[in-house]
């Protein structure tokens, strides 16, 4: 991770036959084209590879979450459990969907805990928004028992965990709905691009229909075509799609690559007595796009940390004092601030996000440390990062 690091000519082929022979407008031109369709292309190897009824291309991983939310009936005063450890945009998709996030606990997944989602049921609640940080989730079984049990939508934000497993079904195809990333720093890269992944025939027609102003799609006249919703423009391109079809041709290579990395420094961190590893519920379905370690205490971590950036180690992440990934450095959320009036300023007993408490998350990011695994690292790359370790636990 990411795939941009190993882009070559076969990404170029790909476009380049869209210029040649295609167009670059992802529905009808159908003349115009000679049969040349890569979003339609890409969703279908995503289908077959996931074994999934449906995936649908958009124009981001943040579109995506928006148009499985409006594809799976969650809206206005709905609220959705999302964890405090994500990217920002789970949390912004359900605002802007005029949905009411509530958040709960994760625990040494990193992901939501069943006990955490448990914990934050309210009557109101509709979804939620389980995000598979990191390059994995969490105990999907415990998870999902919980969701079906609670009448709730089980939302998979599978945007970091591309092509990983549980128990041999794909992260992103275990819920009724999911969805991934394809910006430039995933494991596969479009440069922009995302995907709204589901087994749910309605789900699949709200989403193509909501992300392109709610047209049906039916037949080859666009101007003829009906529009039983109303939605939004949340389209690809058929450029980014055409670098998709390249990457994803490369997805098996690019997850060997990751777990063998992977592989060779947790294997020479567990000397170490003070280092524990995050809990993957399954190893063999991992992504492996970072390892995460965890310290005895807020205070050592930090110390690591600073000591790994002093031997010249770059992409470890202290998640716990980043201002992408970590609730309690988002100023923005916790005052719901925006250039405009939001939906949910008109919900009158809304949470006061100010006050929002996660301690056990808080003890768990605050010790935790993660390392982007790279596609491009050389024998002498890894070693330098084994040595670099080393040195930090010597001292």
């Amino acid at each position: 991770m990411p795939g941009f690091e190993i882009f070559d000519e076969s990404e170029k082929q790909q476009i380049n036959e869209v210029m040649d022979k295609g167009f670059t407008f992802r529905y009808n031109f159908d003349g115009m084209r000679n049969d040349v369709w890569k979003a339609r292309e890409l969703e279908g190897m995503i289908c077959e590879t996931l074994d999934i009824k449906h995936a649908h291309l958009v124009s981001s991983g943040t579109a995506a979450l928006t148009v499985a939310m409006a594809a799976a009936g969650i809206g206005a005063g709905d609220e959705v459990i999302v964890p405090p450890f994500t990217f920002v945009a789970s949390v912004e998709a359900i605002v802007l969907a005029g949905a009411i996030p509530v958040f709960a606990e994760i625990d040494e997944t990193l992901t939501l805990s069943a006990e955490g989602i448990k914990a934050a049921i309210t009557p109101r609640t509709k979804a939620v928004n389980f995000v598979h940080m990191c390059g994995y989730g969490g105990h999907m079984d415990e998870v999902k028992a919980v969701c079906d049990k609670h009448n709730l939508v089980l939302l998979e934000d599978a945007c970091q965990a591309t092509g990983a497993t549980y128990k041999g079904q794909s992260l992103g195809a275990i819920g009724q709905v999911g969805t991934f990333s394809f910006d430039s720093v995933k494991t596969i890269s479009c440069g922009e691009g995302g995907a709204v992944l589901t087994n749910d025939e309605t789900i699949y027609n709200n989403a193509h229909m909501f992300s392109d102003h709610g047209h049906d799609h039916i037949g080859m006249d666009r101007g003829a075509e009906s529009h039983p919703i109303m939605g939004s423009n949340f389209r690809i391109s058929e450029m980014n799609a055409a670098v998709g079809v390249a990457q994803w041709k490369k997805l098996d290579r690019i997850l060997a690559i990751q777990r063998k990395n992977k592989k060779a420094l947790k294997e020479a961190l567990k000397a170490y007595s003070e280092v524990s590893f995050r809990v993957i519920a399954d190893e063999s379905g991992d992504n492996a796009g970072f390892l995460s370690i965890m310290l005895p205490t807020e205070a050592r971590a930090q110390e690591v940390n600073a000591a790994l950036a002093a031997e010249g180690v770059p992409a470890v992440f202290y998640w716990y004092a980043n201002n992408w990934h970590y609730l309690k450095n988002w100023k923005h959320i916790h005052e719901m601030k925006s250039s405009a009036k939001l939906p949910i300023d008109l919900i009158a007993d809304r949470p006061d996000y100010t006050q929002v408490k996660t301690p056990k998350s808080d003890e768990i990011m605050g010790r935790t440390i993660s390392m982007l695994i790279q596609l491009s690292w050389t024998e002498e790359d890894i070693q330098f990062r084994i040595d670099a370790f080393k040195n930090v636990f010597k001292k």
